[in-house]
């Protein structure tokens, strides 16, 4: 109802994007800071910015997201913002004692312009961080990139401050991309079953998934430790999974460090796992265990068993870039048919990742990234020709409710739903519980509107 006045016809836009596929920078940087252990994520601007960040994450994991803030006023926004980060940085090691600051910049304080660097440095002469604690930070401004260049931002700010080299080790570096925690369990879970010791950066399951224990834990006990990030940078190798979340900081550990990197998409769906398990065995030099290659075959037989429910149906996506690509791929090995595809995160090489995805089964599709790629646009696509279902945020509910379409709750956020986060949709279990929720929706819709001579009991 509230979208019903959107119309199928679709005059060009340059300037203005409505209901984006997108949120800001700084949601991306402390969302990567919760990743390290004993890690206060901390927003250089106002208390309200820091309050939307905290919130929408809140929100999603639903788990309490610890964040500090400069709580800038009028006087900040005139004479610059160093004097209230100094004394951030001097009450939040004296009250709350982390082992880092993640500082991540904010619009106002990207446009005063302050130099975090130098506050830092000064910082540490006025003795204002402690022996053995660390200050890092990430030039994060809303207005330009997403949720997810921010997210990138600050991993390669990990790679910045922490990484070391030295003799090399038979580690294997994993950057997992904007992922769930329960997906970066399940990567470790991966790596374990094969023997592979890894670092995970960063690294937020047992974070905004940790179990109830009754006792309130203001760092909870995961996150990649210092040491760990320390150890990166004399790793044999680094694995990038999903470009646009990972790259950065991959090429930042091969510049710093010479640790060679790989950049591979997500590992969601049966071709992206197969490769990063192949890719796995190479570097490694280790043999693929019988538990994860039986886990393999109930995938497959489970898209087989479901292959003619899936065959030809259209689907329309938006979301992270790094997701749409590996979603993309799965269904059209499926058969299915991702027409519309919207992701409002930049990036030049989207499209020829999503062209290569598709592998020209779908002539039909049409893609879209940046500004003015958004839900309206989406919308007026799928006004003009229905889809099957939808696969996307929280935000695609009014689309879904507006057209009657069945909606398929993945990426960020998803704010409506609680559990989420519990389950992993990378590797070959997080595919099936894909397949799993897909064919439930697609099944539950036939039955709704199957007339009475053709409803079944199985189906």
């Amino acid at each position: 109802m509230l979208l019903r006045h959107t119309t199928s016809e679709i005059k060009e836009r340059s300037a203005l994007t409505i209901n984006p596929a997108k949120t800001c920078q700084p949601i991306g940087a402390m969302y990567a800071a919760l990743g390290i252990h004993r890690c206060l994520p901390h927003s250089h601007g106002s208390q309200g910015c820091c309050a939307y960040h905290r919130s929408t994450l809140t929100r999603h994991y639903k788990e309490p997201v610890m964040a500090s803030t400069s709580s800038f006023t009028e006087g900040s926004a005139v004479f610059g913002g160093q004097s209230n980060l100094l004394q951030a940085i001097h009450n939040i090691f004296s009250i709350y004692e982390p082992d880092v600051i993640a500082i991540h910049t904010t619009c106002l304080s990207e446009t005063i312009g302050d130099d975090i660097p130098q506050i830092i440095a000064t910082a540490r002469d006025k003795k204002y961080i402690p022996d053995g604690r660390y200050v890092i930070h990430a030039n994060t401004p809303s207005y330009v990139g997403s949720h997810v260049t921010g997210f990138s931002n600050m991993v390669k700010g990990m790679v910045t401050y922490f990484a070391e080299p030295g003799t090399q080790t038979k580690t294997i570096n994993i950057i997992p991309g904007w992922v769930e925690p329960s997906d970066m369990r399940e990567i470790k879970r991966i790596c374990y079953m094969m023997g592979i010791e890894i670092i995970l950066f960063p690294d937020t399951s047992d974070v905004l998934d940790c179990p109830q224990t009754g006792r309130f834990e203001f760092y909870p006990k995961g996150g990649t430790t210092i040491e760990e990030l320390k150890a990166a940078g004399r790793s044999r190798m680094t694995l990038a999974l999903g470009r646009s979340a990972s790259v950065a900081a991959a090429r930042e550990l091969d510049s710093k460090c010479k640790v060679a990197c790989e950049v591979m998409e997500l590992p969601i769906g049966l071709r992206a796992t197969d490769q990063f398990v192949d890719t796995l065995r190479r570097v490694a030099r280790v043999e693929v265990p019988t538990l994860l290659e039986d886990e393999r075959g109930r995938l497959m037989d489970m898209m087989t068993d479901m292959h003619q429910y899936f065959a030809g149906r259209r689907v329309a996506l938006w979301g992270d870039p790094d997701q749409l690509v590996s979603l993309t791929e799965f269904l059209v090995d499926l058969d299915m048919r991702p027409v519309y595809i919207v992701t409002g995160t930049p990036g030049k090489k989207f499209l020829s990742r999503i062209e290569k995805a598709l592998r020209g089964k779908v002539p039909e599709a049409k893609v879209q990234e940046g500004p003015c790629s958004d839900m309206f646009l989406l919308h007026q696509w799928i006004k003009q020709e229905k889809v099957d279902l939808l696969i996307g945020n929280t935000y695609g509910k009014y689309i879904s409710r507006d057209e009657d379409i069945p909606l398929l709750r993945y990426g960020f956020p998803i704010l409506d739903r609680i559990g989420h986060s519990y389950f992993p949709s990378v590797g070959y279990v997080g595919a099936m519980r894909l397949l799993e929720k897909i064919l439930g929706l697609l099944m539950d819709r036939q039955d709704r509107d199957a007339p009475e001579e053709s409803f079944e009991l199985v189906m």
